[in-house]
């Protein structure tokens, strides 16, 4: 066995008393201090909803977007995004994960102070640049951050929490925009990634980090802080320092394995459509008539919300594999219904007849247009419950536990780039894709997708709940 095998196997950390859990509820507050860097990118993603058609509809001589500048704005915050999981990939190993955390509220506050005093589309584009570089960073580090403070009887909870803050940060966009104008909801982005930095300076490095900069105090510290014992854990064997990542050490299956993993689930994640959806909420549910189209946006949103948190809180019972198996299953069926909706709709002279989402069903007109009006908003918000329950939360999950240790900056790094770059291919091609394939089928594409991110998790993701993140790595190297 090398010293590389020897420093994986050895437990870094183990929840005091063994199996028990500890009393202390630090952690949980800890957890939360990171998470508001996810409230922060979730608000980002959303701002785009209700600011493209505020945006679009102003006069001259206000600013105004045309569709091609609508198209990159809402886009645009994925590729900095993709930059930024290079950036926070090398700063979680250089850095920590504490410091990464802190750095990535500056461009939070300074992109949404931007795009606050824009006097230019480019100065839009600027501030969602660097907002969509801080989303970069908080969507690698806080899941890193998290699943290093947690005990395994937790993890899936704690973990899933990082998604839960997106979608409420999504919603809190959304419903923030019925009453605040684009510039004014600008200045409510700032104040989440302001609130995480000062929570932030109150908690402690990761125990895990500290052990691999042999700051063996500081790590004992940490350990008191959040779990209220330093019993049960031990130092890495000497020269278990942090080692870097190396080419070669793609030949050894604890760093292929998991890298391919990885890798696919974040791709399956963006090409379900989910960004996609999210950012065009309000146009998608325009093209399917419905009157309201802000209210039919803040209602997946809540229901976003409600299935994370169901996620959140079966994860370490049911398991990383049967969630994803079942959220894929489910935006199958979701998706190939709301093509049929599309298809059945297409060219007709009163799709949906423009239905109200506040009125009663029983005052809407009894037509068949109404029906599949409801076909519609039903799908989709079919659609969110499942990826919420799955394929939302759990890659990013994953991603925070099959890493081993040494190579886990570089490695989340990759999968982050991977996952931004493909929302920025899917968010700004979207409406390209609709054009040519008509909106029917873009969503069959997406469900074809979708068939195939279940084909690969029954073939190739592991369960990974209830286990250390050393008995993880020890299972892809087959020991």
């Amino acid at each position: 066995m090398t010293p590389g095998d020897q420093e994986e196997t050895q437990p870094l950390l183990r929840p005091p008393g063994g199996s028990s859990a500890p009393r202390a509820r630090r952690v949980f507050l800890a957890a939360f201090a990171a998470a508001l860097g996810p409230l922060s990118f979730g608000f980002a993603l959303g701002y785009s909803s209700p600011a493209i058609p505020s945006l679009r509809r102003a006069a001259p001589p206000a600013l105004r977007l045309d569709d091609a500048a609508a198209s990159w704005f809402g886009a645009i915050v994925s590729l900095g995004a993709a930059a930024g999981g290079v950036l926070g990939g090398w700063l979680v190993d250089r850095a920590g994960r504490k410091l990464s955390l802190l750095l990535c509220a500056v461009p939070f506050v300074a992109g949404f102070t931007v795009i606050t005093a824009a006097q230019n589309v480019w100065m839009l584009l600027g501030g969602r640049l660097l907002t969509g570089l801080a989303c970069g960073i908080a969507s690698l580090v806080a899941p890193v951050y998290i699943s290093e403070i947690a005990y395994p009887e937790v993890r899936g909870l704690l973990g899933s929490c990082v998604q839960l803050m997106v979608v409420i940060g999504i919603l809190l966009a959304y419903l923030a925009g019925w009453v605040l104008k684009w510039r004014w909801l600008a200045v409510l982005g700032c104040v989440p990634p302001s609130f995480m930095l000062l929570l932030m300076c109150c908690m402690p490095e990761t125990p895990r980090y500290l052990l691999t900069q042999h700051k063996r105090q500081e790590a004992v510290a940490a350990m008191q802080f959040l779990w209220g014992s330093e019993q049960g854990w031990e130092e890495p064997p000497v020269g278990a320092e942090h080692q870097g990542f190396h080419l070669a050490q793609l030949r050894r299956p604890g760093v292929y394995k998991p890298f391919i993993i990885g890798i696919s689930l974040m791709a399956f994640q963006q090409l379900s459509g989910i960004n996609a959806v999210m950012f065009y909420a309000e146009t998608i549910f325009e093209e399917a008539k419905f009157k309201d189209s802000s209210l039919a946006s803040v209602i997946v949103g809540i229901i976003q919300v409600l299935f994370t948190a169901v996620a959140a809180l079966v994860m370490d019972r049911a398991g990383r594999r049967l969630l994803l198996a079942l959220s894929g299953v489910v935006m199958v069926f979701s998706t190939s219904a709301f093509g049929a909706y599309f298809k059945l709709t297409q060219g007709g002279p009163s799709n949906s007849s423009h239905v109200d989402l506040l009125a009663p069903v029983s005052m809407e007109p009894a037509s068949g247009s109404v029906g599949l009006a409801w076909l519609a908003v039903g799908s989709m918000c079919l659609f969110i419950a499942g990826f919420a329950m799955g394929w939302g939360p759990i890659p990013w999950l994953l991603m925070s536990e099959i890493f081993p240790l040494h190579v886990k900056g570089v490695a989340t790094g990759v999968c982050v780039l991977t996952n931004w770059f493909m929302a920025f291919l899917v968010t700004k091609e979207f409406s390209s894709l609709m054009e040519v394939l008509r909106p029917c089928g873009a969503f069959w594409l997406a469900a074809v997708f979708c068939i195939f991110s279940v084909l690969f998790t029954l073939a190739c993701v592991p369960e990974t709940k209830g286990k250390t993140l050393e008995q993880i790595t020890a299972h892809f190297e087959g020991r």
